[in-house]
């Protein structure tokens, strides 16, 4: 998250019981809470009240394992092993920074896609169209499993995703040497 002013950053503090006391509202909080603070896009840190260690991230890990077990699955298990792997890899410093890039690029797109979308087609035969494949767009930003119908790959797009796993495993390999 990134920080615009001190004035506008809460202070959530935990203590040892695991309860959440917001500072701003002098009220104790839920993790469900903070999910939507964050959701509104409200600024908050939260402090270990005894040792004042800033503990965001881990809390913030907390609601994303939370909202993953109550089934709004939005991590892909595939991602997930990905993501572990690279702990400890000549890429770890890396990966934070294109992950918030990626996803400030997502957003940022989105938006662009919904006026784009809403300006070019007003009016017109596809209309309808554009304005349900925009709903779908956005359920599948909002971690929706849409369940499409299961596919087998013919041998032609077998052997076009060996070649672009060839080619990955290359540029790694590259990217390794260079690091």
């Amino acid at each position: 998250m990134p920080r615009t002013s001190n004035d506008d950053l809460i202070i959530i503090k935990k203590y040892a019981n695991r309860r959440l006391y917001d500072t701003s509202s002098s009220s104790y909080i839920t993790l469900d809470h903070l999910a939507a603070m964050v959701r509104e896009k409200r600024e908050f840190q939260v402090i270990d009240a005894k040792s004042g260690e800033d503990i965001t991230r881990s809390v913030l890990t907390q609601i994303i394992m939370d909202e993953e077990a109550r089934g709004s699955t939005m991590l892909p298990v595939n991602f997930l092993r990905q993501l572990i792997a690279m702990y400890g890899g000549s890429m770890q410093n890396m990966v934070p920074q294109y992950l918030e890039a990626s996803l400030e690029a997502f957003q940022r797109n989105q938006s662009q896609f919904k006026d784009v979308v809403a300006g070019a087609f007003s009016g017109s035969p596809f209309a309808e169209m554009a304005r349900r494949n925009m709903e779908m767009f956005e359920a599948a930003a909002r971690g929706m499993q849409l369940q499409p119908q299961p596919t087998r790959p013919d041998d032609e797009t077998k052997a076009e995703l060996a070649e672009l796993k060839a080619q990955l495993a290359s540029l790694q390999a590259k990217i390794d040497k260079m690091s």
